[in-house]
């Protein structure tokens, strides 16, 4: 996907999350943002985030999917866009990784593996990622099975 199809992507979902937020009546910026993994994404700035976000984030889950619904329907093959708010994704993202980090110390202190909780594959990329240079913990998932899985948190097998 080129930069350009990433950008026209953000772009059109933009307008859409922006056009959707005005219909509902809430008084929002919806930017482009940077830090959304790497990918394209949009952050929604608002006095009103916690309505946006929803219990658990349902909300802003529904937010997504539906502004990704208009864009590959204009724009096959398009990336994924994420969208976030109040930047709650990203505190989200690194409470995860905090707490594999502590489980990993148990890890190393006990010598014994360990499993998170049961992940998406979005939060699996982002444990892997965080263990990647680290060479006292080594990090597995099952190959098949459901869409939710544990990683297993272990000392490098030498």
């Amino acid at each position: 996907m080129s930069a350009g199809n990433q950008d026209e992507a953000v772009e059109l979902a933009k307008g859409a999350i922006d056009a959707m937020l005005g219909y509902l009546g809430f008084a929002a910026t919806v930017e482009a943002d940077e830090g959304a993994g790497g990918g394209a994404g949009l952050q929604i700035f608002s006095e009103e985030s916690e309505l946006l976000i929803g219990r658990r984030g349902e909300r802003l889950d529904a937010i997504q999917h539906l502004a990704n619904r208009i864009v590959f329907h204009s724009l096959p093959g398009a990336p994924r866009v994420r969208v976030d708010a109040g930047h709650y994704r990203r505190m989200k993202d690194d409470q995860l990784v905090e707490r594999a980090r502590q489980l990993a110390e148990r890890v190393r202190a006990g010598g014994r593996p360990a499993k998170t909780e049961p992940l998406n594959s979005y939060h699996r990329r982002l444990v892997h990622n965080a263990f990647v240079d680290d060479d006292g913990i080594e990090t597995w998932s099952p190959p098949s099975g459901g869409a939710m899985k544990r990683i297993t948190l272990r000392r490098p097998r030498r």
